[in-house]
């Protein structure tokens, strides 16, 4: 602070001397020197002898206040270059951070792999003392957003320890040899700090597998040597944990995952429902909410959803509540936030000629009618032709009466049935088809390409894997593992399904041409009809 206050000090002062003595340059020395009239020389301190001092003067201070200027900014850069083998990791203790297992909720079983760490950290002499080492190293894998940082914030907290906090991607650098330095400096100020955690996010950005060739990833590689040798040299016993999370274990090197570095790999999965409502319960903490909010009812309409996305749709109904004028959080605030995550907000002032509502009205009461006509289809929750910002003109929301975690064929055909309702329920009424199906068309292939390339339902292949998925916490990228001739053959029964499921959604309508008839005008009428009223009308008749 004192070099800075001194710098901008000098500066100051050579910078208005500097001014002055330009501005009698400029009204005095310029014109003495242009002047043609040699004869009439100025007398005192502006005469021509002075003239001339004054302009040698001025140009000597003017580049000596340009050197500092430079050597300034060239001791900033030095500084920088020398700062290129330091660890940028973050230090937080349990007073900055205050996170601890009770604000982690549904990832029971992630807690209860990680209290055994805390309980070293606490208590280093109980396992001492039968010959145990603490692990050196946990991995936590999983979906993005489950709660994987979170969890290693709470372990240092439950522990209160130090914990070191970096990202992989920091540790890239442009110029080879930075990258190991900075592992070696992080490692050696948690040895420092002895016991602590330290928390690598996102670690397959350094420790992706290596390449039998070199090239560009040298700097990368270089990098990962030294976080396995880092790894090796320390003593367990000191309480050095070295967390990691990775969206992408497939991609690690095998070296990183051997035993004796990463000991244990520790999953954080999406929640089920019991973990659902217990994420809702506790950020639904730290708003207002009604007393008798079923939070159930939202836990089963987020089938799939993160923890992240549950804190997001608690924090949409605390904003919907406000802008509608009241204090505290009600049930459909929550309901709607979910309708608002899954299809974004209600485009209230969109224009739709009437033809196209009576399109997307038939369109979505065919979906709704082929999905209550069969046994194998969830039931019906909500029908809606109100467009959203995520560009659906309406949708129909089906939800399951309990958790799922297996699929069968006939639930699978059923659900491809669905998806061909709406197209087939266009065809039926106005004799076309229309662009409005074209998700639906979308979701129908994948999940009949899934039937016969991985989920063996398919009579033609049987149980034969046809098709690979990688990074399945990334939405799954899959590739075909099959000839090009067996690929055609896959094309075929994928259409064949389709096809067959179309055809069974159009008879399904045909038997039930006057409940499309009376229910489309009725959603015309209303905009957005519930499962209990739909389903009541189609028990009138």
């Amino acid at each position: 602070m004192k070099d800075n206050y001194k710098y901008k000090k000098n500066f100051l002062i050579f910078f208005t001397t500097g001014l002055i003595l330009a501005i009698l340059y400029c009204l005095f020395v310029i014109p003495a020197v242009n002047n043609p009239d040699t004869d009439k020389i100025q007398p005192g301190f502006f005469s021509e002898q002075n003239n001339t001092v004054l302009s040698w003067i001025f140009p000597i201070l003017l580049i000596i206040a340009v050197c500092m200027i430079v050597s300034r900014g060239a001791g900033r850069r030095s500084g920088k270059m020398m700062s290129f083998g330091k660890s940028s990791a973050k230090v937080y203790v349990k007073a900055q951070t205050g996170k601890t297992f009770e604000d982690v909720a549904g990832q029971d079983e992630a807690k209860e792999a990680l209290e055994e760490i805390v309980d070293f950290l606490h208590d280093p002499e109980k396992y001492a003392g039968i010959g145990a080492t603490l692990p050196k190293g946990a991995l936590l894998v999983g979906p993005p957003g489950t709660g994987k940082t979170l969890l290693a914030q709470a372990v240092a907290g439950e522990a209160d320890v130090p914990f070191f906090s970096i990202s992989g991607s920091e540790f890239v650098e442009m110029f080879v040899g930075v990258g190991a330095a900075k592992v070696r400096d992080l490692f050696r100020q948690a040895s420092e700090k002895a016991p602590c955690i330290v928390f690598i996010d996102e670690i397959d950005a350094i420790g992706k597998k290596r390449e039998g060739h070199t090239g560009s990833s040298d700097e990368r590689e270089q990098t990962l040597n030294q976080l396995l040798t880092e790894m090796d040299g320390f003593d367990g016993k000191k309480g050095v944990v070295i967390l990691a999370a990775t969206n992408r274990p497939e991609s690690l090197d095998p070296a990183l995952l051997r035993p004796g570095r990463f000991d244990r790999r520790i999953p954080a999965e999406l929640p089920d429902m019991a973990g659902r409502m217990a994420i809702l319960s506790v950020h639904a903490k730290k708003v207002k909410t009604e007393p008798d909010i079923d939070f159930a009812a939202v836990a089963r309409a987020t089938a799939g959803a993160s923890g992240a996305e549950l804190a997001n749709i608690v924090n949409e109904a605390a904003l919907r509540a406000v802008r509608n004028g009241r204090n505290t959080v009600i049930q459909a605030d929550l309901e709607e936030s979910v309708e608002v995550v899954i299809a974004g907000y209600q485009r209230k002032n969109a224009v739709i000629s009437p033809k196209e509502r009576e399109t997307i009205a038939c369109h979505e009461i065919g979906h709704a009618l082929v999905a209550a006509m069969q046994e194998d289809a969830a039931p019906v929750h909500k029908i809606t032709i109100i467009p959203r910002t995520s560009g659906a003109l309406g949708y129909t929301m089906q939800i399951d009466e309990g958790e799922k975690f297996l699929m069968t064929k006939e639930e699978a055909l059923a659900r491809i049935t669905v998806l061909t309702g709406g197209r087939a329920a266009e065809e039926l009424i106005f004799g076309t088809c229309t662009s409005g199906a074209s998700n639906d068309i979308e979701k129908a292939t994948q999940l009949a390409r899934a039937m016969v390339t991985r989920f063996g339902m398919s009579e033609k292949f049987g149980m034969t894997a046809l098709e690979t998925t990688s990074d399945r916490y990334l939405g799954g990228n899959s590739s075909l593992i099959c000839s090009s001739y067996t690929a055609y053959e896959i094309d075929g029964e994928i259409r064949k399904i389709i096809r067959k499921c179309y055809e069974n959604a159009l008879d399904i309508l045909r038997q039930n041409i006057g409940n499309l008839r009376e229910l489309t005008d009725y959603l015309l009428e209303k905009e957005t009809l519930s499962g209990s009223e739909f389903m009541s009308i189609i028990a009138k008749k």
